[in-house]
């Protein structure tokens, strides 16, 4: 069935009608080739994280901030290694293929410190761009986490479900910080 696939595939892209993308050589073909697509993004993504939340760290000025951001790279590296496991669960070597999305976001997160002063307009700003970043990792771990339960990977489903939990907590404690002090603060200074 899969050469027939294959044949209907190779069929299928020779008569793109255009406008519509030509997929590349190397393309998903099937849900499991595209969860592992999805893995290995977001596997590049939190190592990015990592590397860029001390940096959102060391320019907040709230301790509370501070905290929170702390707190998430602690669990950051905690979702790295849970998704090693889930790497292995489907037999894969963990691989980071490089995420644009997460790219973009951090290179506007570093905008956002350039273009703000320091205090707490900055952690506002710094608190806006953890946010984005929060919620693209909220959408990629709800959607692997529902490919998995499609495949039968009920094992990697439950760590994607922990990780995706994590990023929902973590996104709501920004809100706190953002909306008990720190906006208030911010917008007094208008």
């Amino acid at each position: 069935m899969k050469t027939t696939d294959n044949k209907t595939a190779a069929t299928a892209k020779e008569t793109i009608p255009r406008g519509v993308t030509k997929p590349k050589s190397n393309a998903a073909s099937g849900l499991t080739e595209l969860f592992e697509d999805g893995l290995k993004d977001i596997y590049w993504a939190e190592k990015a994280l990592t590397k860029a939340l001390p940096t959102m760290v060391k320019n907040a000025s709230s301790v509370e901030l501070k905290d929170a951001l702390d707190n998430h790279l602690t669990e950051t590296e905690e979702q790295i290694t849970r998704l090693e496991e889930v790497f292995k669960i489907v037999a894969k070597k963990a691989t980071a293929k490089k995420c644009d999305a997460m790219e973009g976001l951090i290179e506007e997160a570093k905008g956002m410190l350039e273009e703000t002063e320091i205090g707490v307009v900055r952690d506002a700003a710094i608190i806006a761009a953890s946010q984005k970043i929060e919620h693209y990792e909220i959408a990629t771990y709800g959607t692997l986490r529902q490919f998995a339960e499609t495949l039968g990977l009920p094992e990697a489903a439950t760590l994607l479900e922990q990780t995706l939990d994590e990023e929902k907590g973590a996104d709501k404690m920004l809100t706190q910080v953002a909306v008990n002090a720190i906006n208030l603060e911010a917008a007094e200074i208008e």
